[in-house]
């Protein structure tokens, strides 16, 4: 698992619009919130995007751009941003390797079913490309905020 005060893996994915998105396009510039979500459109995930939506223009006054990130593809990103006017890029890490990278790929027992799975994690990321906040098992509802006074504080 990752730390803090290391740097952040380096990534490049598409967004929901096919376009690439590069953390070196962030670097020098802007504070990055990378955060994971198991799959678009099951309830703690909308909850948790639309309260990073809720805040968006907040974090956009703090220098700090918001990525969320599944498996799931351009298309299914598209269509959960269509249907909750969502302000945020979603990454589609439809190979795992993001995830693998920062290491949110791991086994998760529900209802005594072990699983692979997106553990729900958020990492904060500097303008220097660093890893200022590093958190593993976070829970949907109120994470937005939270993530938010974070920022507040860099």
């Amino acid at each position: 698992m990752l730390q803090t005060n290391s740097n952040a893996p380096s990534f490049t994915s598409t967004n929901q619009n096919n376009e690439t998105i590069n953390l070196s396009d962030f670097t020098g510039n802007k504070n990055v919130v990378l955060y994971f979500y198991p799959k678009d459109d099951t309830p703690g995930c909308t909850i948790e995007a639309n309260q990073f939506t809720d805040l968006v223009d907040e974090f956009t006054k703090l220098n700090t751009v918001i990525l969320g990130v599944s498996k799931d593809n351009a298309e299914s990103h598209q269509a959960f941003i269509k249907k909750f006017n969502l302000k945020i890029d979603l990454l589609a890490d439809t190979d795992g390797s993001l995830c693998e990278n920062y290491g949110v790929w791991q086994e998760k027992e529900k209802n005594g079913v072990k699983k692979m799975g997106i553990v729900r994690s958020t990492f904060v990321i500097n303008t220097a490309g660093n890893l200022v906040d590093v958190e593993y098992g976070v829970s949907a509802e109120g994470h937005a905020a939270k993530v938010l006074e974070k920022i507040k504080s860099l």
